[in-house]
């Protein structure tokens, strides 16, 4: 045996070797590494589009809750105005209600008056035409001396 034909042999085998393994079994390797590392650089990308989709997500979420917060804020002070002014308009209401009702008693009591006067009048001359009969002791004709009763009863 030859140690050189061996050599020569064995480099000719492992060059067979490595020029089948290049044009039959690398590109299928080759193929699928590329599949691969493209699979990877799309799930990559993905994640990062759904990371900033979340963000954004989150953002709007948070600008939702801001504008909410303030209308919430809006209605609530636009509330608390319109109880103001209706607490303020019922009280202008019982207000007026009361001065009506004051005026109203005030008129009532100028009428009683009035007529307690007239009253008081009526029975004043009467007493004073009774009084004017006994010191007289004659009869004295009231329907006669109307005039002088009526303005008797003005005077007093």
């Amino acid at each position: 045996m030859n140690i050189n034909m061996t050599l020569i042999g064995q480099t000719l085998a492992f060059a067979i070797f490595v020029w089948f393994c290049i044009k039959y079994v690398w590109p299928p390797i080759s193929t699928a590494l590329h599949e691969r590392q493209k699979k990877i650089a799309d799930g990559l990308d993905a994640a990062s589009r759904a990371s900033r989709d979340l963000e954004l997500a989150q953002e709007q979420a948070a600008e939702t809750l801001r504008e909410s917060k303030e209308q919430a804020a809006a209605i609530l002070e636009q509330a608390n105005k319109r109880s103001s002014q209706i607490v303020e308009e019922a009280r202008e209401q019982a207000r007026a209600e009361g001065e009506r009702l004051v005026a109203g008693a005030r008129a009532e009591i100028d009428q009683e008056i009035q007529r307690a006067k007239d009253e008081l009048r009526a029975q004043v001359s009467h007493l004073a035409v009774t009084g004017a009969e006994r010191v007289l002791e004659a009869s004295v004709d009231e329907k006669a001396h109307r005039k002088l009763l009526d303005k008797l009863a003005a005077e007093l």
